[in-house]
């Protein structure tokens, strides 16, 4: 049975949506933020994302609202640091996306909206690299490589 709440402080932080807890009782436990998807490491802005959360979270105390279990094995949640959501908040700043197939809060939605007609994080991006990583993640699978300026070739 999945506990409801974990607490403890962020000792990690592997990526924009990917951080590791310790518990009270020096247990770490690796998170990954629910609802949002930010770029992967080699895609453009995923440095900055994974800074943004650092930023945000890095030995903070956390709070994390659990959610369910990943096919990774990762706890999947919304994750509170120093009282700031932060999920919602790399929404906010333009390091992630909503992550359409999973996200249940509209709200997102509406923050993300906000943050693409400000032209925030990722959204200042010349639009052929601001590629969705779950769209990013398919194409590696399948041994496409997106490249700014071939869009047309279908790639994207």
């Amino acid at each position: 049975m999945i506990a409801e709440e974990f607490i403890g402080r962020v000792v990690a932080v592997a990526d924009g949506d990917t951080l590791t807890l310790l518990t009270p009782d020096k247990r770490q436990i690796r998170i990954r933020l629910a609802e949002i998807d930010t770029p992967e490491k080699r895609q453009p802005y995923g440095t900055r994302a994974k800074q943004s959360l650092s930023d945000l979270c890095f030995g903070k105390h956390a709070r994390v609202d659990v959610k369910t279990t990943d096919r990774y094995g990762r706890i999947v949640g919304r994750v509170y640091c120093a009282g700031i959501d932060a999920n919602a908040e790399q929404v906010r700043r333009g390091a992630a996306w909503v992550y359409r197939k999973y996200a249940r809060d509209p709200a997102l939605y509406a923050l993300e909206n906000e943050a693409r007609l400000e032209r925030r994080g990722l959204w200042a991006l010349p639009e052929a690299q601001r590629v969705p990583p779950w769209e990013w993640r398919k194409a590696m699978r399948s041994g496409n490589r997106f490249k700014p300026g071939t869009e047309h070739l279908g790639l994207r």
